[in-house]
This record gives structure tokens, sequence and C-alpha cells, in this order.
């Protein structure tokens, strides 16, 4: 099932033991020795976070940055492949938890072909909401983790490693700096040989097996639609209040929605009040955007008609209390209608 979400063939297709984080550090430190170039490319936290893990690792970290809120553009990509045509890897998250950028991936996962660099994908925020084609896109060595789309609780990554990307793990000059996240180790715990390495999380695994049904027993197709249609109701409400999405248009993740807070707005005032009157809590902005921009999670049953109208109503209350607004009605009335026209 995770190989089949992961729109991939790879043998080597298991849940990490450990959260989101721990399948990122999985993923860089398997095919990264000291010395190896990575290309990292940073539009938001997550990005960062990447970067500091090669460069813990002894990578040599060339950095490809957008201003957050933007997707990179792939000729940046291709400009600095032609600078490091001896680049190991070039990494980049699918959506950008901390910005609502969705990433497009063809002609970054075609570049890295070309230039016969492994192309690493986070799919945290993604796996589960939106297509993810590894195969498709090229992408050598994937992630993610269970608590976002997948509706499961917190404690797996799901990782993906291509044939190419065990070979460089295989011909590695010394051995995997991490032990816990060694594949060459924990691919034969995993597979038929059935070495023991760690104590799994059994509880876990029944989880996410208990996830991947509900999420193919609703269907791929049904089930990124739902995400669209959600995210789409919820920017009608957000616009219809006044306010703006923060990612650039276009480029925008259905499953993590930033929202742009004017000037006249308090940020901590309007998260406190929801949490406090209504129970819905939200995040705030991270890093350079703290305090400027929400974060909406619409994420596997999350997405869900009852919860976009409920936040609506709830923000339309709280900006009639708080004076940010005189009308109240126009943004539920501007979600309900983006799903009464879906039924129709």
């Amino acid at each position: 099932m995770l190989r089949d979400l992961f729109g991939t063939k790879n043998r080597v297709t298991f849940p990490v033991s450990g959260t989101g984080s721990a399948g990122m550090e999985a993923a860089v430190c398997n095919v990264i020795e000291p010395g190896d170039k990575a290309i990292i490319c940073i539009n938001g936290v997550f990005g960062t976070r990447m970067a500091d893990v090669a460069d813990r690792y002894g990578a040599e970290v060339i950095l490809v940055e957008v201003p957050w809120g933007q997707p990179i553009d792939p000729a940046d990509v291709k400009k600095a492949l032609d600078a490091n045509p001896d680049a190991t890897l070039v990494g980049i998250v699918h959506a950008e938890t901390s910005t609502g950028v969705l990433q497009p991936m063809e002609e970054i996962g075609a570049a890295c072909q070309s230039h016969g660099a492994l192309l690493l994908l986070d799919c945290v925020t993604s796996l589960g909401g939106v297509p993810v084609e590894v195969d498709k896109w090229g992408v050598e060595i994937a992630y993610s983790g269970t608590q976002k789309c997948l509706s499961c609780p917190p404690g797996l990554a799901p990782l993906t490693m291509s044939e190419r990307a065990l070979g460089k793990m295989r011909e590695r000059k010394d051995k995997v700096k991490s032990w816990y996240f060694d594949v060459s180790m924990i691919e034969k715990y995993w597979g038929s040989d059935r070495s023991y390495h760690h104590t799994g999380p059994i509880t876990m695994n029944y989880a996410i097996r208990e996830a991947l049904r509900l999420v193919f027993e609703e269907g791929l197709k049904n089930r990124f639609a739902r995400h669209a249609l959600a995210c789409k109701a919820l920017q009608a409400g957000i616009e219809a209040l006044g306010l703006s999405m923060f990612a650039q248009e276009g480029a925008r993740t259905p499953t993590l929605n930033t929202v742009a807070i004017g000037g006249n707005i308090d940020d901590a005032e309007v998260r406190k009040a929801l949490l406090h009157d209504f129970d819905i809590e939200i995040g705030g902005g991270l890093g350079p955007v703290a305090g400027k921009a929400w974060r909406i999670g619409l994420m596997g049953h999350g997405a869900q008609q009852a919860n976009v109208t409920y936040l609506i109503s709830a923000l339309e209350v709280i900006f009639k209390k708080l004076g940010y607004t005189d009308r109240v009605g126009d943004a539920s009335a501007a979600a309900t209608r983006v799903y009464a026209e879906a039924i129709a």
C-alpha cells in the first residue's frame, strides 16, 4: 500500500520507526558521505532543516533559495547542477509545511536524472492528500510522516528508496553514520531474511496498516478531490473575510493553507479566541513569517466540510467581536457555496 501511495515499484519501501524528522534523517544519512555535495532547496523551515541534517552528516551543502511563499524555480536547480556536476543529491520539500507551497516536480526530476544526482523528496505534508508520483518524477528517495494526511498517530515515517539510491548506499567507503537508520541492515529486517535490527513499534505498524486501508477504501482520486474541495471552500471564506492567501497562486498545497495576516489583525488574539471559545487550533507563522501568517491544516480526515464551515463561522464571530468587520455571514456563505456548487 505504501508503494501504491508513493507511486513507486521500489522494493525497499517501509515505515521508519520514528516521526517524519526521522524519515528525513534516514533519507539523508544513508546516501551522504563526508565531502559529498548536496544541493538543498529552501523556501521554508523544512528545507532549512534538511540542509542542517545534510551538513551534520558531512555534506558540502549548496543552497538554492527563494523567498518564502514561492516555489523553487527549476531553472535555479539546473544552474546549481551545472555548477556542481558532481553533486550527489538534490533535496527538496514537496509541500512546505511552513509556507503552504506545493512544489512542481517534473522538471526538477528530469534535471537531476540528466546530471546523475539523486533526487530526495520530503512528502510529509503531501502523501495521502495530493498525488505523489515517485517513479514518474524521477525521485530516488522520499519520506513522509503518518500524522498528517494519513490521519494516523505520529510515530512512523514512510520511506522509499530506489535501487540506484541503494547502490549509492552500498558503495559507501564507510558505514552509514547512524546505526539506527542504516537501511543496509533495516532492509533485511523488513525483507525476507527477517534479520533482527530493533524492537519495532508494533502498535504503530497496526495503526498505519489501518490508516492505509482507509485511504484505499476511499480511493486516491476521491481523496485528492476531497482535499482540493476543502481548500477551495476555505480560500473562498478567507477571501470573503477580506484576507488573502500567503503562498503564491498556482503553487498552493490544499493540505496546508497559509493565510496572510493584515497589519491591523492581532495574530495571537485571534488564535487564542479560536482555541478558547471554539476549541479550534490553527498554527501561527514560523521563522520569518511568524506573526504574519496563519497555517491551517486540512489533512486526511480533517479535510471535511464541517471543519471548514465551522472555522470560517468562528473567524466571523471573532472578527466581529474584535472590530475587524461589520459583516457576518458573507464568509460562511462563500465557503458553503463552494460545496453546494460541487454537489450541483
